[in-house]
Order: C-alpha cells, then sequence, then structure tokens
C-alpha cells in the first residue's frame, strides 16, 4: 500500500496538481487552491507546527506521512518535506491509500 501513496503523488507531480515547499504551500493555500497538505513525519518541529497552524486556519486536512526522502523520490524534487496536493480526486484517493496502510 507504501507504494500506492508515493505513485499517487508522482501522478500528481505529472498532472501539475502538486505545490512543494512551505512557503509555494502557503501561498496556494492562501489562494484556497489545496485540498490536502502532506507533512514529512521527520520535518522539524516548527516546520510542523507551522504547517498544521496554516492549514486550521485555511481549513485544509493534513497528514503527517512518510519521510522528507520517501516524499522527495516520489515527487522527482530534493529535500521536500511539505506538499500540498491541488486536485479534489486525488486527494481523496491519497487519504484513502494513507488510512487503509
Amino acid at each position: 500500500m507504501v507504494n500506492k501513496v508515493y505513485g499517487l503523488l508522482g501522478i500528481s507531480t505529472k498532472a501539475g496538481k502538486l505545490a512543494c515547499g512551505t512557503d509555494l504551500v502557503i501561498e496556494e493555500l492562501k489562494k484556497r487552491k489545496v485540498y490536502l497538505v502532506i507533512i514529512a513525519s521527520d520535518a522539524s518541529e516548527k516546520t510542523i507546527k507551522n504547517m498544521i497552524y496554516y492549514c486550521d486556519k485555511y481549513h485544509v486536512e493534513n497528514l503527517i506521512y512518510g519521510t522528507i526522502e520517501e516524499i522527495s523520490k516520489s515527487i522527482g524534487k530534493h529535500n521536500k518535506a511539505i506538499i500540498a496536493i491541488e486536485d479534489e480526486k486525488l486527494a481523496e484517493a491519497i487519504k484513502k491509500a494513507i488510512n487503509n496502510t
């Protein structure tokens, strides 16, 4: 099941429905384009606390899942701890896959 989550993240990237990095994710949250935020479990405490605050503020669900290395590899980027899914159906599929693991 773990591979399904990372596969869906890869699909989101290819579809152009994924934002990564704290600053860009916050910017997209403000534009109300985000349906799900995924935070790497090994992100810093400050980063996790900050992203949870912004997700609560803009009423967007957030999940702590995977590591920075696993998430970065699945989206083809380097050192990304925060990603946002900008497609409702992909976000639902990812939530379902994570909750089933």
